[in-house]
């Protein structure tokens, strides 16, 4: 019966936490994976605590907003970054004075790990070379060039809008390109600029020239560790650990770990573990060598992903269906009423995801699964309300009137006669709504919140279609699953007489 489809759905397992782990975080981009898993290995060798490294949390605003509410506990950063960006300073900072002025937000900053990673604008070489263009304020002479910018540098206070104020430049409307994919649309000479970082492994690689910051605008960006102010009195021994890090890389070896990544196809955590058994005697945490495509679909992180994914799905569908299903019921018993129930839960699903999830996680005041949930739970409550709302309206009137004349009570018709009668096109709806929440479940791996988006971001990061694909394939079969799950369950749930027959 349909009633037993809807007790299922709300039993389904909830979220469980975790005693002595160290979570840490990573923006969305190669050198922060890197670091994030040097960090998180650097923790589970001192043998203290577990460690969970949230890859490709997203950009700077969101990290530190999941730092601050407590979601994770420490993540690589730039002195520039916390300066400019973090704590809106008009000038740079030591690490003492940054101290000073994140010490009310419960955070400091420390263990300077030995590079600088500054920003810069870079051209092919050839075309630089035919413009004669060598620094940045050289473009000035050049308003026809078409520029590509990740879409942080576009907003960053210490990014485009500065930059192009301090040196006048004429551009006005850039192109916004994911950093990862900058390299190649600038190799296939679709666009000429694009903002690199100084440690970035495809400068060479591509033949890029860096143009000279001849007016000094980007100041220096230190690779440090921000982190909460009572991690190290939570955990001693892992931040000793974390300590011994202090100017333990160097600009050259952060650039080789880089292109360990970006060229050569190793791991993020294999890379760590490389550098840290080179710098500390430490065991690495992945075998040598490039993994095939089954070994990096069936990594160690598959069921963690795939656990991360069906709690997505299914904690967000349980509450559709608890909510969507007496939304439904309301539409068909008040048309008036209906109307605005289906044109609000419609608009709903024209918000565009990420959209969505930036709004929610400003309301919610944290990332990660939370707001992952709520924007999942909203997303699939119109196939559910519509469905229902179109299996009541199906029903004859002269059953309904059959039911009445039994004498049975409006909630007693609705339960024991109207529901089952539409439980087809209702488990119809919540069906397409699992199904849609599998993909859309994906993109809340921008937010932190896991599931196997968390490859499909990381692949995004390196340009990888291997890690793509080692994400994409796992959705796309966890949904063809699904919907053969819930067509097992339309025979099981569906009354005898409801049932589609061929022949």
């Amino acid at each position: 019966m349909m009633q037993r489809v809807l007790v299922l759905l709300l039993l389904l397992p909830g979220l469980c936490a975790g005693q002595g782990t160290v979570d840490v975080g990573s923006k969305r981009f190669t050198e922060s994976y890197i670091l994030g898993e040097i960090v998180a290995q650097t923790v589970r060798h001192a043998g203290e605590a577990a460690a969970v490294h949230h890859q490709g949390m997203g950009n700077t605003g969101i990290v530190f907003a999941a730092l601050k509410s407590g979601s994770i506990a420490v993540y690589p950063e730039y002195t520039g970054t916390i300066a400019f960006e973090l704590l809106r300073r008009p000038t740079a900072a030591n690490i003492d004075e940054l101290n000073r002025e994140l010490a009310p937000h419960g955070l400091a900053v420390a263990v300077p790990l030995g590079f600088s990673n500054t920003y810069g604008l870079a051209m092919r070489e050839e075309r630089a070379a035919a413009l004669g263009v060598t620094s940045i304020a050289d473009l000035t002479a050049h308003p026809d060039l078409k520029l590509g910018l990740s879409q942080e540098f576009l907003n960053r206070k210490d990014g485009w809008p500065a930059l192009r104020q301090a040196y006048r430049l004429p551009f006005t409307a850039p192109r916004g390109l994911d950093h990862g994919l900058a390299y190649e649309a600038l190799a296939a000479q679709q666009i000429d600029v694009i903002d690199v970082y100084s440690t970035d492994a495809k400068l060479d690689k591509y033949r890029l020239r860096v143009l000279a910051d001849d007016r000094g605008f980007f100041p220096a960006y230190d690779a440090v560790l921000l982190y909460r102010r009572e991690l190290p009195a939570r955990f001693p021994r892992s931040w000793a650990a974390l300590q011994a890090l202090e100017g333990r890389i160097s600009t050259r070896q952060m650039i080789a770990l880089n292109a360990q990544v970006e060229l050569s196809g190793v791991p993020f955590a294999e890379a760590a573990g490389r550098f840290l058994a080179e710098a500390h005697g430490q065991r690495g945490e992945a075998a040598s060598g490039q993994r095939p495509f089954l070994g990096m679909l069936f990594g160690a992180d598959f069921w963690r992903l795939t656990g991360e994914h069906l709690l997505l799905v299914f904690a967000s569908l349980a509450l559709s269906a608890a909510v969507g299903v007496p939304l439904g019921v309301w539409a068909e018993r008040s048309p008036r009423t209906g109307y605005w129930i289906l044109a609000a839960v419609g608009v709903l699903q024209t918000i565009p995801s990420l959209a969505l999830l930036a709004f929610l996680i400003t309301l919610m005041g944290t990332i990660g699964t939370a707001p992952a949930l709520v924007a999942l739970f909203l997303y699939a409550l119109l196939p559910i309300v519509r469905n229902t709302l179109s299996g009541l309206a199906d029903i004859g009137a002269s059953l309904r009137e059959s039911a009445q004349a039994l004498g049975l009570s409006s909630w007693a018709r609705l339960w024991e006669v109207e529901l089952p009668l539409a439980s087809r096109s209702i488990l119809a709806g919540i069906k397409t709504s699992a199904v849609i929440n599998v993909g859309t479940a994906t993109v809340a791996a921008f937010i932190g919140a896991g599931g196997y988006g968390e490859r499909i971001v990381a692949g995004l990061a390196v340009h990888d279609n291997a890690m793509l694909l080692a994400g994409a394939i796992p959705a796309a079969l966890l949904a063809l699953l699904i919907q053969w799950v819930f067509d097992a369950l339309d025979r099981w749930a569906i009354p005898g007489g409801l049932q589609r027959r061929d022949g």
